[in-house]
């Protein structure tokens, strides 16, 4: 997607979660346990979202490893936020997380990036429930690399959008 076919909308929600103070607000509304476990975000435009979770006291389990439920919580955010930018400046467009699976591979002992890069794909499902007044759902990839490179989760995260009202 070409950043000149943006709609303002996108172009704003862009900038604003790209500021820090203004990301930081968004998951004190929003998100609550994003601020409290550090997620941060590394990288953002239509087409991939990359956030990252640290290995911190608060985010880790008793065996020493960041905690499933805080790392599904970081790979969540990064596939929302492109179904956020999918959404914005359109019909009032409903999205809920219907279903979600995680593969586990590696210890997760360091701060672990998660991307997703299916920006592309959830525009196009969006945009298909816009054009149908159907629901759709989309399976979206989020997958969690340490230091290294390694994959070290996976999480398949199921949104359903349906244009509100019908």
């Amino acid at each position: 997607m070409k950043e000149k076919a943006l709609h303002p909308k996108v172009v704003k929600t862009l900038k604003d979660l790209k500021t820090p103070w203004k990301l930081k607000f968004f998951f004190w509304k929003k998100l609550p346990s994003l601020l409290f476990w550090r997620v941060k975000l590394q990288h953002l435009d239509t087409e991939s979202a990359s956030v990252s979770i640290p290995f911190l006291k608060k985010t880790q389990n008793p065996f020493r490893s960041i905690y499933f439920a805080a790392q599904a919580g970081a790979a969540e955010f990064s596939t929302g936020l492109l179904a956020i930018l999918a959404i914005e400046g359109r019909a009032n467009v409903s999205m809920l997380v219907t279903d979600l699976r995680c593969e586990f591979y590696k210890k997760a002992a360091e701060t672990i990036v998660f991307t997703c890069n299916q920006g592309n794909e959830v525009f196009d499902t969006v945009t298909q429930a816009i054009e149908t007044k159907e629901g759709q759902k989309i399976t979206m990839l989020s997958e969690g690399k340490n230091s290294a490179g390694e994959t070290v989760t996976k999480v398949w995260i199921e949104w359903s959008f349906k244009v509100k009202g019908t």
